[in-house]
């Protein structure tokens, strides 16, 4: 399956360009937040309109959009606890760092790509940092 490939829309190449960390942001960690709440609320409706243009022309409905996430990315379907790390610029795009916790109480290392769209955050991917799953 090419869930990681479908949802995270823009790559990037390890070891090929500079990140530079920024201050944290209100705005972007609510639109998270936002999505992921609605994701624990079954409306992916909602959680649709956080998407960028680009994951919404992929998926076309909140439907497809949700299906999606329910199966390929299920710590962010029905996420447990939540915390932000450090919101960094690299290669003119940003990532924020998001942590979750799975149902079954381990953590799960996110990167959420953030875009500017009509004055608001939007998430135009998201990847799955490579780690040494942790119990909570």
């Amino acid at each position: 399956m090419l869930r990681p490939l479908i949802f995270c829309i823009a790559l990037a190449v390890p070891g090929l360009s500079f990140a530079q960390e920024r201050a944290t942001d209100p705005e972007i960690e609510a639109v998270i937040s936002g999505q992921m709440q609605a994701f624990r609320d079954s409306d992916v409706e909602s959680a649709f309109d956080f998407a960028a243009p680009g994951i919404q022309s992929l998926f076309r409905t909140p439907q497809n959009f949700g299906t999606m996430v329910e199966q390929g990315y299920p710590m962010v379907w029905r996420p447990g606890q939540v915390s932000f790390g450090e919101l960094r610029e690299e290669a003119g795009q940003l990532w924020q760092e998001v942590l979750v916790q799975d149902s079954r109480g381990i953590v799960h290392v996110l990167d959420y790509e953030m875009r500017e769209v009509d004055g608001a955050w939007r998430i135009g991917g998201v990847r799955i940092l490579d780690q040494q799953g942790f119990a909570a």
